[in-house]
């Protein structure tokens, strides 16, 4: 197996099977575009975890994903997809960078989910788009992106279900997408509380990567019962 890419969080891997890959979390984690970064023991293993189990419930309820099989505490096997260069942001509560660019106070409940879209592109610093500059850019097709939006409310309809179970609020989460070779687009990359805003019902407590950004907790702690928290479902 030969690393094929590595990046903030993980590593990719070819396997004997030119469709599938391998992938292995790591125990980094980053904030502000990889201004602060840490090393953190165990948190591979908790993203890779989460990840999996978030997985599995979406496969149950429908929505298909790269994600194949967990193979070991910090590894999974995943489908080869070409990645869409983009980063599908999906709010329900106003927090971070929307309050900055809107006005929006943190906390505002929007009436409905807000879709946004930005242009991965670390040299310009990810910059929201809209849908003529996905055109413009040839990042994806109209179908295909039709697909890609359907696909992340549904991921959201099923995400925010699973929040509430937990006396969790889903906030808002950020998900990328890829294309296999026969043309079928699938939901790919992570969904942990490194690439989501969760909050606690009553006490607004954060169970995502905002207790690094902000210091204001143990990163694994916190992501350590948010997956105890997501066993018990």
């Amino acid at each position: 197996m030969s690393l094929l890419y590595e990046g903030k969080a993980k590593r990719v891997f070819n396997t004997e099977q030119e469709d599938v890959l391998r992938i292995e979390y790591k125990d980094e984690v980053t904030a502000g575009n990889g201004a602060k970064k840490d090393e953190m023991l165990g948190k591979g293993r908790l993203n890779n975890l989460i990840t999996s189990k978030i997985f599995g419930i979406l496969k149950q309820k429908g929505v298909p994903s790269h994600f194949i099989e967990q193979i070991s505490e910090t590894e999974q096997l995943v489908k080869a997809v070409e990645i869409f260069p983009l980063e599908v942001v999906v709010r329900n509560v106003a927090a971070g960078s929307i309050c900055k660019r809107l006005g929006f106070e943190k906390g505002h409940t929007f009436e409905e989910p807000l879709l946004e879209l930005f242009y991965k592109k670390d040299e310009l610093n990810d910059p929201l788009i809209t849908d003529d500059h996905v055109a413009l850019l040839n990042i994806a097709t109209p179908d295909e992106l039709s697909t890609i939006k359907n696909e992340a409310l549904k991921v959201n309809a099923v995400l925010s279900e699973v929040m509430n179970e937990m006396n969790l609020i889903l906030v808002d989460y950020k998900i990328e997408f890829g294309v296999t070779k026969d043309g079928q687009i699938l939901l790919a990359d992570e969904i942990s509380p490194d690439t989501c805003r969760i909050w606690d019902k009553e006490t607004q407590e954060n169970f995502d990567k905002d207790v690094y950004r902000e210091d204001t907790g143990s990163l694994i702690d916190t992501y350590e019962t948010f997956y105890k928290k997501l066993e018990e479902l």
